[in-house]
């Protein structure tokens, strides 16, 4: 039998951190925490990152590799409307990962330079990306909408994901890491995302969106308790 080679320092200090930013908040996570939690030395800790920012940025870099890899249209084809959907289950799932980023975004911009400039591409990346798939249905017939329209829609379908997490918190701050809180969270998240491009949609596009979100809707109320 081959077995797994152990995990590498560097790599647990970056899944730890990662575990404890999310559940804690980063502001309240000091290398100090990390290295305790890790049953290491601070300077055992420090011999692989300078600082805890140098751990968010090595975070970050995992963060955006899979954005990335994942949210990225395939190029040679139209898209559909699964298309946009499965976007918006990705992009979530990988906002749910690295939801620290987006919890505490406002305060690790303000003093972090390096995440200002590498967040704002990764912003310019995904509404690029929701562009592309607002012109493929459009191309396609099955979306109508002027360029100056689809350029809103797009930066509103950003916005929505970016900050849905923040609103979804300040909703409901004690169960914010519960597993079902956060699949019910998600699904939410996703339904008013699409729903935005709803009014554009036309003929087949129209009906496969009334279906998904039907079905979506029916999980939502089959998961919500009665009074």
């Amino acid at each position: 039998m081959q077995h797994k080679a152990p995990r590498r320092t560097r790599e647990r200090i970056l899944e730890l951190s990662l575990r404890l930013f999310n559940e804690f908040g980063e502001p309240n996570i000091t290398t100090t925490v990390i290295a305790e939690e890790m049953r290491i030395s601070p300077g055992n800790l420090y011999y692989h990152f300078r600082n805890k920012d140098d751990i968010v940025n090595s975070i970050f870099t995992g963060y955006e590799a899979e954005i990335n890899k994942k949210i990225a249209f395939p190029a040679g084809r139209k898209a559909n409307i699964q298309d946009i959907w499965t976007y918006l289950h990705l992009t979530f799932e990988i906002v749910w990962r690295y939801r620290f980023l987006y919890r505490d975004l406002n305060d690790l911009l303000s003093r972090n330079r390096k995440l200002e400039i590498d967040f704002k591409n990764i912003l310019q990346h995904k509404v690029k990306v929701a562009t592309e798939l607002c012109i493929g249905l459009r191309a396609d017939g099955k979306f109508e909408a002027t360029d100056i329209e689809i350029d809103a829609l797009a930066t509103n379908m950003v916005v929505v994901v970016t900050y849905w997490l923040s609103y979804e918190y300040v909703r409901n701050p004690r169960k914010y890491t519960e597993l079902q809180t956060m699949s019910e969270s998600l699904a939410r998240g996703c339904y008013q995302v699409i729903v935005l491009i709803s009014p554009y949609l036309r003929g087949e596009s129209r009906t496969v969106f009334d279906k998904l979100t039907q079905d979506y809707l029916n999980k939502l109320n089959a998961n919500t308790p009665t009074a």
